[in-house]
């Protein structure tokens, strides 16, 4: 069953920071890849190839482009996010919320 969406409150975020700082300070696993192949899509895969200038083959971020550089085109600081699994649940609350 899929859990509700509601937000968090402050005090259940801050209940989980322990949790969070207990994280790998120097290694960590892999959990998931998501590539968006076009606007509004997203596809979960089990591996990917990242290239220097295209970043996650497959995914659309060289030509969607971004609203934070002067020119428009992609920004080369964004081609990859990571983010801790750890604080993603606390978030969402649930991995199928991911």
């Amino acid at each position: 069953m899929t859990e509700t969406a509601q937000h968090r409150s402050m005090a259940q975020l801050e209940a989980g920071l322990d949790d969070v700082r207990r994280s790998p300070k120097d290694e960590g696993t892999l959990q998931l890849i998501v590539r968006r192949p076009q606007r509004l899509e997203r596809e979960l895969v089990d591996e990917g190839t990242l290239d220097v200038d295209a970043g996650l083959v497959g995914d659309n971020w060289l030509t969607r482009g971004s609203t934070g550089t002067p020119d428009g085109s992609a920004d080369p600081e964004l081609q990859i996010t990571l983010m801790n699994s750890r604080v993603a649940d606390l978030v969402a609350g649930s991995r199928e919320r991911w």
